[in-house]
């Protein structure tokens, strides 16, 4: 690291890929070293266009450099055994989300990264929109009094995503893991850990017998937070046109409140509108910022605090196992359960509820 600038290299070139090279790219923090992803002709190319060192071979990117940051888009199958060598190497990690494909394997990530000195942070770019950023605000200063329900939907489309996400051996999980973290690290990061989760999953593949062998596209997942709290979340992943959607509604004791990547807005009990506001982030400015909190918390760690460390990211994995453990037990969970499996102490990883 010199002059402040972070030496990086990005891991896999995909669309998220290449959004977190441009945006790197762009900040006076990072100086863009080496590329990789396993299409040669991408990587020659992306590397060209950047100027900068390219290899089709993780291995040989993490072993040939030196690296300040590992910026990681792959798939954490084709790559997890060259992020650890990384860590191994004093490599601090931004991981796009999920960190892993389950809860135990986040768990070795966090430890070794721990152990190692370094940070290893997970991309939860919606921490950084403005429209989920006033639904923290409008929570912690009491906008919302009594709160009973939480209503999310999520939405994708199955063409914009890589075939390996429908093996549940590599990708761990399906639509809940992978299209359904932002929203769920949202309930967690703002309504803390739910007490017990129940979920139901189906696969909606044509073949019976291929449906045993893919992971989820639809699921129902319910949580408890309290007596009088609790949530729900309904997600699809399908080939239909359309867009693709999160959005999350509140309701309490006398407002509801309903937010998504790029509106939020405030109804009374009649359903009239007290409050609406109108966003224009893209996924550039959102990524922008998640990368200047990074940066700044590897070159300043005792001025600048890191946003979305690995550790209270155990807690977003913890309710994703348990739903899936749920989904297999036809019974509720608990995913306070699964956190004490880390043996990690409760302050290390963040308050189960965070104070409102």
């Amino acid at each position: 690291m010199g002059e402040g600038k972070l030496k990086a290299a990005v891991l896999g070139l995909d669309d998220n890929g290449r959004l977190l090279l441009e945006a790197a790219s762009q900040m006076d923090c990072f100086e863009i070293g080496a590329v990789a992803d396993k299409d040669a002709n991408l990587a020659e190319e992306t590397g060209d266009q950047y100027k900068c060192a390219w290899y089709d071979d993780y291995r040989q990117m993490i072993m040939q450099n030196q690296f300040d940051c590992l910026l990681a888009a792959a798939g954490l199958h084709t790559c997890d055994e060259h992020v650890k060598m990384a860590i191994k190497k004093k490599c601090n990690i931004l991981k796009l989300a999920p960190p892993a494909r389950n809860f135990e394997e986040a768990v070795e990530l966090v430890r070794l990264a721990e152990n190692e000195n370094v940070k290893f942070a997970v991309a939860n770019t919606g921490r950084f929109a403005r429209s989920f950023l006033a639904l923290r605000e409008s929570v912690q200063q009491g906008r919302i009094e009594q709160i009973c329900l939480i209503t999310a939907v999520a939405t994708a489309i199955n063409r914009r995503y890589p075939a390996w996400q429908a093996d549940p051996k590599l990708a761990g999980g399906g639509v809940l893991l992978h299209n359904c973290y932002g929203i769920i690290d949202q309930i967690v990061w703002n309504f803390g850990m739910p007490e017990r989760v129940f979920a139901m999953n189906i696969s909606t593949a044509g073949d019976r017998q291929q449906r045993l062998y893919l992971t989820e596209d639809t699921a129902l997942l319910t949580m408890r937070f309290s007596e009088t709290f609790i949530a729900s979340l309904t997600a699809s992943r399908h080939s239909t046109l359309g867009p693709e959607r999160e959005l999350l509604a509140v309701y309490g004791k006398d407002t509801t409140l309903t937010v998504s990547d790029s509106k939020l807005s405030i109804n009374d009990l009649l359903g009239q509108t007290s409050e609406q506001q109108q966003y224009d982030d893209s996924k550039f400015f959102r990524m922008t910022r998640l990368l200047e909190n990074f940066a700044l918390s590897v070159i300043s760690p005792d001025k600048d605090t890191l946003c979305s460390s690995g550790k209270e990211n155990l807690r977003n994995m913890a309710v994703i196992e348990s739903a899936y453990l749920s989904a297999r037990t036809g019974m509720p969970e608990e995913p306070q359960r699964v956190l004490e499996r880390a043996r990690l102490e409760p302050a290390d990883i963040g308050p189960a509820r965070p104070e409102q």
